[in-house]
């Protein structure tokens, strides 16, 4: 049996020792190096700035080589030619007397010639545009734009992420307050218990109070369960958003404070907003349109490319090669009917992003004074959870001595109690309140 003890004992602390303790900056860490939505986010940018790269490559010549061979049937060229045709009557004369007899007979009749009937044809070309109504420039810019913009978005997901960590965060830490809450209570109401007990013995007061500091203790049995509960989903849920392998943990803090700071000032939120993702993505968008409404316009402008090419032939069964210089302008006519309402299409769609721009930007401020008005809220909600602390624990301690002189009743005792308790779970709730309102309008100005 002692044996069996040993064991036990030994395998509880090697899982205490096991358990790590976490800050919580550690937690945040830990939820931006493994958080599915960071890791996207990460892609993105990489994709983005490949395709930069992509659209930087059209700056240089575009290199093409081509090469067919071919064998038909027969000749592709083929015609009929008859010498006697061509031969003028002088010549004709001089030819007779010139050539023999069986000479002069085939120059009477018609020939037929084939050509092309097999061959091999190689090029390489080189293009380099010179003037392509700026859409080269462009889409370079745009491609660009795109790639601070997925920037811009992996930092309002790390935003995010550090948000929801900060909430399961203060939740637990808030659930850990109310446990240490419901064990002091527990022990208060033990040291009732004990005292109604030597009174009941004595006769000096009915079993009823007895009864009575029970079915309260009970109660507070039923409530450290379900924090017990609550606790270990919080951990669970806290765990998986961090990408922790195992909800074995606790988490460093250094509990509710009890002088609570006062609040700094608020941020100049006009000035504030220019540094916040959300207004950058705006001009983005913005410049974004004006670089896609530039575009369309360049599409309807001539272009214009020089060229170099080698090239390699033997059509005529015999070997040809030769290089050339070469220089083309490609003029769209009839596309500027379409082009034109493309160009309209777009600079409307400019248009509709200066309005979103500024509606937002409004919007935006509006915001950040709502999250601050939330702070100075919850600030104030703070203090007074910690009056209401102050003033509970003074009457629980009065009513305790009333019912110790018999002036007072168990019932009294036992609902003082439980404003006290209801006083200090308001402060928990109140103080992790605070910090996430400071944490969202940390947030909402850009800091």
């Amino acid at each position: 049996m002692k044996s069996i003890v040993i064991i036990v004992c030994a395998l509880c602390c090697s899982h205490l020792a096991t358990a790590q303790s976490y800050t919580l900056q550690q937690l945040k860490d830990s939820a931006l190096h493994n958080n599915i939505a960071i890791r996207q986010a990460h892609h993105n940018i990489e994709a983005a700035h490949q395709q930069r790269k992509e659209a930087f490559t059209k700056f240089f010549p575009n290199i093409s080589g081509t090469g067919a061979w071919f064998n038909a049937n027969k000749g592709m060229a083929q015609t009929t030619v008859n010498p006697s045709e061509m031969i003028s009557p002088e010549l004709g004369a001089t030819l007779a007397t010139m050539l023999p007899v069986e000479a002069l007979s085939a120059l009477a009749n018609p020939v037929s010639i084939s050509m092309l009937k097999n061959g091999t044809i190689a090029s390489v070309t080189a293009m380099q545009p010179i003037f392509a109504g700026g859409q080269i420039v462009n889409g370079n810019r745009l491609a660009k734009v795109g790639e601070e913009v997925t920037r811009l978005q992996l930092q309002l997901s790390e935003n995010e992420v550090e948000k929801t960590v900060e909430q399961y965060f203060w939740q637990l830490v808030s659930l850990q307050e109310k446990m240490k809450t419901v064990n002091a209570v527990d022990t208060l109401l033990g040291d009732v218990c004990k005292d109604v007990e030597v009174a009941v013995c004595a006769g000096l007061v009915m079993s009823n109070d007895l009864l009575q500091v029970q079915l309260r203790r009970n109660d507070v049995e039923g409530q450290r369960l379900k924090l017990q509960n609550g606790i270990s989903i919080v951990n669970m849920l806290l765990a998986q958003y961090c990408g922790l392998s195992s909800d074995e943990f606790s988490v460093e803090s250094s509990g509710l404070s009890e002088a609570i700071p006062p609040l700094a000032t608020p941020r100049d939120h006009r000035q504030a907003m220019l540094g916040t993702a959300e207004y950058q993505l705006l001009g983005k968008q913005v410049e974004a349109a004006n670089l896609q409404k530039k575009m369309t316009i360049g599409q309807n402008l001539p272009t214009v490319a020089v060229g170099a090419g080698y090239n390699y032939h033997n059509l005529m069964d015999n070997d040809q090669s030769f290089g050339m210089v070469f220089a083309t302008v490609s003029v769209p006519l009839s596309d500027w009917w379409g082009g034109s309402h493309a160009i309209k299409r777009k600079k409307i769609e400019y248009q509709k992003a200066v309005d979103e721009q500024h509606d937002k930007a409004q919007l935006l401020q509006i915001h950040m004074q709502n999250a601050w008005n939330s702070v100075v809220e919850a600030h104030q909600q703070l203090h007074i959870a910690q009056r209401s602390i102050e003033q509970a624990e003074e009457n629980l301690r009065l009513n305790r001595d009333y019912y110790r002189a018999g002036t007072s009743t168990m019932s009294n005792l036992l609902e003082a109690q439980l404003l006290y308790q209801q006083a200090r779970d308001k402060y928990t709730d109140a103080y992790a309140d605070m910090q996430n309102k400071l944490l969202e309008y940390k947030q909402a100005t850009g800091q």
